[in-house]
């Protein structure tokens, strides 16, 4: 074919597509059938193969995205992207358009917008076409995700005026659609923002064009500026651009608003607060997440009179919703170094009370949360309790002035060892990191493992100094005796420590195994292990040894993933070394027959037992776990249809109203007591 025809089909096509891609993403009214996109689609596309030379900048076809990785360069925005001032009740908002109505001299119009809760993007436009698309960053230097966005639907590609400008709007995720993606994912995501968020940065384009993101554009800087944001709303229409029509524009007096802003309410002052309390009754109700409103001035000219602040503009505000979250100020971020080598990032934040407790410390989980927030030290932040205990940032509601976004070191701060980075974690790959060894211990001897007594965190810090322990076998070989004299150890403490540690000599192989704190063999799995016939660490060790993926991942409950990271992990020589040593003193690594022993009725076979809260009578609560254990039954850790018993002390709502509504038995303690010796009695 002549390269010319070539090139008027491909203009031709691409035409046509995008039209489509306007009415079916923008519109939500498609006029071409399935069948007919996908064969234009497909033609397209073919003679971009073909021609590669010949493909456009913005052609429809890059919606599906690219394989190829790329970096998120750093981008100058050329546009101011501040953030605005906050108000909490319409008393404060009303007060706030008075002030500006006098610093104007002039009667004011205000326009008021949905806050969405999603990511902040700056497009910019050259002669009509998507040059480059830029996250916030810190408002004055972003990421280039220009070839993520273009797999956006909503965002058009090429605009209808070879015009150039700048666009700001969010990138969000309906929630519905989070919900469905979420519970697909091996590390869920908390909100919707945070999931688009994380989507937005991949290194390849083809995966984000995966998640259906959209957007809702709010703001648009015009070569010629119009005198209004309400004709900015109609020319960001006129050129394709998809807006929030959930908007209400104010005046002092009556006013028609042109016919491009159909479904966008118009109306006077009065109007005003019962437009404010309805937005935020209607809220929970909405298909996507928002977190306020945002107020603006509508006459631009008085907007260049009123001006900016060094972080917000003065002619607009943002209106709060009352939520279970608190504001606060990063100070400061440190390092974490876990038992398994895993680093975590801690925000050291002002203190802030939210749901009755002061939070100071804040996990930010891994660079790669960091990298979704754009956080810097200095930042003003959204925390919130997930699930009313996890203290967690939510997002970033003000910039540092000049605040680089944080990264994380190159070498562990406990040994110096150069991390690794390993999915989404960094990892210190130094067993002998002091912090390391310190978890491991903690987590050994802590209430549900091994459980003991007198062998708190200061007891093991002040071994580890001395030099008496290095490690978790040495627990077992330590002579305690030369604690005498030593202060804060009295004969009382030094005999409470020495009957702890030879009560642990006597815990199932389930309970030592859990408690050695090998990467993925937590109690949950270590049960399903033992439930299914690997009753012995030789066991354990031949499936190691003869990498038996299929024997693990045979057993429901563990895919490959774990089994592999199972089989890595005993693997270790270390690790066998140790073991070998534990049971040298004595530790059990099989399951024990018990014969005669366990002459408890098993009264709870085949259960599956959910325990909740705190008891007077089972301190700590594993303590009553061992009583459904002992009598036959299977503890489970949440409460599903599959449950058939929740025994649940003071405290544990969350889990008893789920039991309620699902219909499983609520177990108090007196009646557990009650049934344990009813039906003792009655054996």
């Amino acid at each position: 074919m002549d390269s010319k025809k070539i090139v008027k089909e491909i203009e031709e096509l691409s035409k046509a597509l995008l039209t489509y891609q306007y009415e079916y993403y923008v519109l939500g009214q498609p006029t071409a059938t399935d069948t007919e996109y996908d064969r234009l689609f497909n033609r397209l596309l073919s003679l971009e193969i073909n021609h590669p030379e010949l493909k456009l900048n913005d052609s429809p076809t890059s919606r599906v995205g690219s394989d190829l990785t790329t970096d998120l360069p750093e981008v100058k925005h050329t546009i101011p992207v501040l953030s605005l001032d906050k108000g909490y009740n319409t008393g404060e908002i009303l007060t706030w358009m008075e002030k500006n109505r006098k610093a104007a001299g002039r009667d004011l119009s205000f326009i008021v917008e949905e806050k969405i809760d999603g990511v902040s993007i700056v497009l910019y436009y050259e002669h009509g076409r998507l040059h480059r698309a830029v996250t916030r960053g810190n408002g004055s230097v972003g990421n280039d995700v220009t070839a993520n966005v273009r797999t956006i639907g909503s965002v058009p590609l090429r605009l209808r005026e070879p015009i150039t400008l700048a666009v700001r709007g969010e990138i969000y995720l309906q929630k519905e659609r989070f919900e469905k993606l979420n519970r697909s994912l091996e590390t869920p995501y908390a909100n919707p923002r945070n999931l688009a968020a994380g989507t937005l940065r991949r290194v390849k384009s083809s995966d984000v064009a995966r998640v259906p993101l959209d957007i809702f554009v709010y703001e648009g800087f015009f070569q010629e500026q119009p005198e209004t944001h309400e004709e900015i709303l109609s020319r960001l229409i006129s050129l394709g651009f998809k807006l929030n029509r959930r908007v209400g524009i104010f005046f002092a007096g009556s006013h028609t608003l042109p016919k491009s802003l159909e479904g966008i309410h118009s109306g006077t002052f009065d109007e005003l607060e019962s437009f404010i309390d309805k937005s935020t009754m209607d809220r929970e109700n909405l298909p996507y997440e928002i977190d306020g409103l945002v107020i603006k001035v509508n006459e631009l000219p008085v907007r260049e009179i009123l001006g900016y602040t060094g972080h917000h503009p003065r002619w607009a505000i943002a209106y709060k919703f009352e939520s279970p979250e608190g504001e606060t100020r990063v100070k400061g971020i440190d390092i974490q170094v876990g038992r398994t080598g895993r680093i975590t990032p801690v925000a050291r934040v002002e203190p802030v009370l939210i749901g009755g407790s002061t939070i100071q410390n804040v996990t930010l989980h891994n660079q790669e949360y960091i990298q979704i927030l754009e956080l810097s030290i200095g930042d003003d932040v959204t925390v919130s309790k997930r699930g009313d205990v996890i203290p967690a940032v939510e997002r970033v509601i003000e910039k540092a002035e000049g605040g680089a976004m944080w990264k994380m070191p190159q070498t562990c701060p406990s040994c110096g060892s150069p991390l690794n980075l390993r999915g989404a974690h960094h990892f210190c790959p130094n067993r002998e990191c002091p912090e390391q060894v310190r978890g491991r211990l903690t987590f050994f001897v802590a209430r549900g493992q091994m459980d003991i007594e007198g062998f708190g965190p200061e007891t093991i810090d002040f071994l580890l100094k001395r030099g008496m322990i290095t490690d978790i076998q040495d627990i077992y070989t330590c002579d305690y005796s030369l604690l005498a004299d030593l202060p804060g150890f009295g004969e009382k403490k030094i005999n409470i420590i020495k009957q702890g540690v030879e009560k642990s000599r006597g815990r199932s192989f389930q309970q030592v195994l859990a408690s050695l704190g090998i990467p993925e063999l937590g109690p949950k799995v270590c049960e399903l292990l033992i439930t299914h016939g690997v009753e012995d660490i030789e066991e354990l060790y031949r499936i190691a040894d003869s990498e038996d993926v299929e024997r693990l991942v045979g057993i429901p409950g563990i895919g490959e993933k774990t089994a592999a990271r199972i089989i890595e992990e005993m693997g270790r020589p270390e690790l066998r070394a140790q073991i070998a040593a534990l049971k040298t003193a004595g530790l059990s690594f099989k399951v024990e027959d018990p014969g005669d022993e366990n002459e408890a009725p098993q009264i709870f076979t085949g259960q599956a037992w959910c325990v909740t809260g705190s008891f007077e009578h089972f301190s700590p609560r594993e303590k009553a776990m061992e009583e459904i254990r002992l009598r036959g039954g299977r503890i489970v850790t949440a409460v599903t249809s599959k449950t058939t018993n929740l025994l649940a002390g003071s405290g544990g709502g969350g889990k008893r109203s789920k039991a309620e509504a699902l219909g499983v038995p609520v177990v108090s303690e007196e009646e557990f007591l009650k049934m344990l010796e009813s039906k003792e009695q009655a054996e």
